[in-house]
């Protein structure tokens, strides 16, 4: 990874950078809102794209302004390359969505907050769905949640980049605290297992997913 401000990417003019702030679940306060909003026009920050993470991308700002739009936003750094969790993806849920029969809003708030700050072999990236229409693309995410009328399934190791794979269930019917617990043994078995830069979808290819089942199932 190239040297650079803060928690910023650089561009495909190797000028500019793109940041993007932490939102939970794609949760966003109104004042967050504003206040990018408000350094938007300040620093006329050209492009704002909302990610398929449920991020806002902040794009095409100049390297001296990184760290004060950092400042005057006031929100933490949505990590898009370092090798940790990423972000948690969560449909509505039983919040407010018609169709949720399990809280996914809640409980990708707790798993981001549980884990944000881990070291992984590579990025790792959680989506969360409350019911079995899965709107958080969970068998796609490198840890998925699902919920049903029974509980919650994890699944593991989907991905849905350039070489695209379903994630395996590894449990199903599980109450939330259960899926907490679960969530920690999946990510202690990448730590100890799993290459530097490799996906989820690469260790589960290299070691079969019965491996990781008899690791965490144990």
């Amino acid at each position: 990874m190239e040297d650079g401000p803060r928690g910023a990417i650089l561009q495909r003019d190797r000028e500019t950078y793109a940041i993007v702030p932490r939102t939970p679940a794609g949760i966003v306060a109104p004042e967050d809102l504003e206040n990018i909003a408000r350094v938007a026009r300040r620093y006329a920050i050209p492009v704002i794209k909302i990610t398929s993470g449920q991020r806002m991308a902040l794009v095409g700002i100049k390297a001296e302004d990184v760290e004060k739009i950092w400042n005057e936003i006031g929100m933490t750094v949505g990590e898009a390359t370092a090798p940790c969790v990423h972000y948690v993806q969560a449909c509505p849920g039983t919040a407010v969505c018609k169709y949720g029969v399990q809280d996914s809003l809640g409980l990708g708030l707790e798993l981001e907050k549980v884990y944000q700050d881990l070291n992984l072999p590579a990025k790792l990236k959680m989506g969360i769905s409350g019911c079995p229409r899965c709107c958080g693309e969970s068998y796609v995410r490198d840890i998925g949640v699902l919920g049903t009328a029974k509980g919650w399934t994890v699944t593991f190791g989907g991905n849905s980049g350039g070489r695209p794979r379903i994630g395996d269930v590894i449990a199903k019917d599980l109450a939330k605290e259960d899926v907490i617990a679960l969530v920690k043994l999946l990510l202690d078995y990448y730590i100890e297992n799993g290459k530097p830069g490799e996906r989820t979808a690469r260790l589960v290819d290299r070691v079969g997913i019965d491996a990781v089942k008899a690791a965490v199932q144990s």
